[in-house]
């Protein structure tokens, strides 16, 4: 008989990690639905403690989404009562806790003598840290996880004790995290190999596997640990997330199911829902997914070459090991237009994964008809852009309110902004290297604000001249990125209401951060 594999996604925590790629609740909440829809087992929501708005999107999904639904903790007491009670809505729900069990972690994060002079000492600390925590998280739900982070490079002997104390305080999954994607394949199937021969408890929990991709090996090394013992995959749709990211789901899972006559698996994942699902977090994050990405990029299932275009037409099996319908390609993609009315509109948006209500369709059907205007046909993904860009995102600081642009190969560029902030109406004029540029000047000058470009972005989201563009753009603060996105015809008018929601973004996370040092200055007063 087969063996199932559990399916952990967490694209809604470490997959939010990916630098500038911040959801906001709604967009949180709308894909752990489409998560929900495609079946996996259970969905890492957030992590609570670090913010309001973190526990917040948790909460939500916990009351709204029927799965498992997780969040994550440090090991110590306050983080793990704020991830009880943010899941308390809950029907199944997961408390996630993690410490640092390498060297490198150990001396790094646990340097102060409090947690013991010697590596020794601090190794003790630690047990005793993981134990007490997976024992605290027991007190308020049956289901809990232990993550020991960096596990990867964690002395085999050290993980050995911690895996069995952290099952011993009642951890009913055991997660072994190749937290910096710095193992090998065969490298790391035998640490899981080892941990299932030493751990004397080990049959009283699930191992799990959660592996980043810095060496390209992310799927690679949860395959390696599901033939060595595994029984849960943590993943990401479209592998996004810290750094180089984490395993792709839809890459997993679809490994598993191509090669069901190598792997004595099975997952419980609706395949036909991952390029929905894919498209989704793209929309929402302002991620791009690479034309060349296996199984839901653009170039996934084409065929340009001549021999392989023959080949093909004979029978498809000769350059295809999976068909597209398998992971939810569209055979044909659905055109409307100016005349389609708001049923049609919500009953193709939700073949397309989304929910909406009746205050959402009309946003959406009054974005719909403007585009429908410029353009005549709708395409699906221009339904897709449209939603990530306007039904779910707060409401701005800054409003594009007008821009007019002089251009020409023999002049300067020239832009001309008004902006409202609120109440306040703010008109500005500059001169750039290009329009782009000018406006962005424009706006800097108007806003009196000046922020670095990290990158800059602008892609056509449908073919043909009335193409919708999508301009991405990510600047950077400190040691924090921040995301803008902005659609229309207009490329230009795309970038400057990618540049404006950016610095939304930028404003809500210093007014939050402000908050909440005035929040701890109140306390420590009292």
């Amino acid at each position: 008989m087969s063996e199932k594999i559990i399916v952990f996604d967490t694209t809604l925590r470490d997959g939010e990690q990916s630098p500038g790629a911040s959801l906001n609740e709604h967009e949180k909440v709308e894909i752990a639905h489409q998560l929900a829809r495609l079946s996996v087992d259970v969905i890492e929501a957030g992590f609570p403690i670090s913010s309001p708005a973190q526990f917040n999107a948790v909460n939500n999904i916990a009351k709204e989404v029927n799965c498992n639904i997780a969040a994550l903790s440090r090991a110590n007491e306050k983080d793990i009562k704020a991830a009880a009670d943010s899941l308390m809505p809950a029907k199944r729900k997961r408390i996630h806790t993690f410490t640092s069990t390498s060297d490198y972690h150990i001396l790094g994060k646990f340097s102060h003598e409090r947690y013991g002079g010697t590596i020794q000492e601090k190794r003790k600390t630690i047990l005793q840290m993981s134990y007490d925590a997976v024992a605290y998280a027991k007190t308020f739900c049956n289901d809990v996880e232990f993550s020991a982070e960096d596990a990867g490079r964690t002395d085999i002997g050290y993980l050995s004790e911690v895996i069995e104390a952290a099952i011993a305080a009642g951890a009913t999954t055991v997660n072994i995290p190749d937290t910096t994607g710095y193992t090998m394949p065969s490298e790391f199937g035998k640490k899981i190999a080892t941990l299932k021969r030493r751990v004397a408890n080990i049959d009283n929990a699930i191992i799990s596997v959660h592996c980043h991709n810095d060496l390209g090996l992310a799927v690679a090394n949860s395959i390696a640990s599901l033939e060595n013992g595994a029984r849960q995959v943590e993943c990401t749709i479209n592998g996004i997330g810290e750094r180089a990211g984490n395993a792709s789901l839809e890459e997993l899972v679809m490994a598993l199911k191509v090669r069901e006559d190598l792997f004595n698996f099975y997952t419980g994942i609706r395949s036909e829902e991952i390029y929905n699902t894919s498209k989704m977090v793209s929309a929402f994050t302002g991620i791009m997914i690479q034309r060349n990405k296996a199984i839901v990029g653009e170039n996934a299932f084409s065929h340009e070459s001549g021999i392989h275009q023959d080949g093909m037409l004979k029978n498809r099996e000769t350059y295809e090991i999976m068909t597209p319908e398998t992971v939810g390609v569209p055979k044909t993609k659905i055109v409307l237009g100016r005349h389609s009315g708001r049923h049609g509109l919500k009953s193709r948006l939700e073949k397309l994964g989304y929910t909406l209500d009746d205050e959402e369709l009309n946003k959406i059907y009054e974005s719909f008809t403007e585009l429908a205007d410029k353009k005549k046909e709708v395409f699906d993904d221009d339904l897709r852009v449209l939603m990530g860009d306007n039904v779910f995102q707060e409401d701005e600081f800054f409003e594009l309110d007008y821009i007019q642009i002089s251009t020409g190969t023999n002049s300067i560029p020239t832009a001309v902004v008004r902006i409202k902030e609120g109440e306040k109406i703010i008109e500005e004029s500059s001169t750039g290297d290009g329009p782009v540029d000018a406006v962005f000047n424009a706006i800097e000058r108007g806003l009196n604000i000046k922020s670095e470009v990290e990158s800059y972005q602008v892609r056509s989201v449908t073919s043909g001249r009335q193409a919708l563009g999508e301009a991405l753009i990510r600047i950077r603060s400190n040691d924090k990125s921040f995301n803008g996105r902005g659609v229309s015809t207009d490329i230009i008018e795309a970038s400057a209401e990618a540049y404006l929601q950016a610095l939304h973004r930028k404003k809500l996370f210093l007014d939050e951060k402000e908050n909440i040092s005035k929040s701890k200055k109140l306390q420590n007063a009292v």
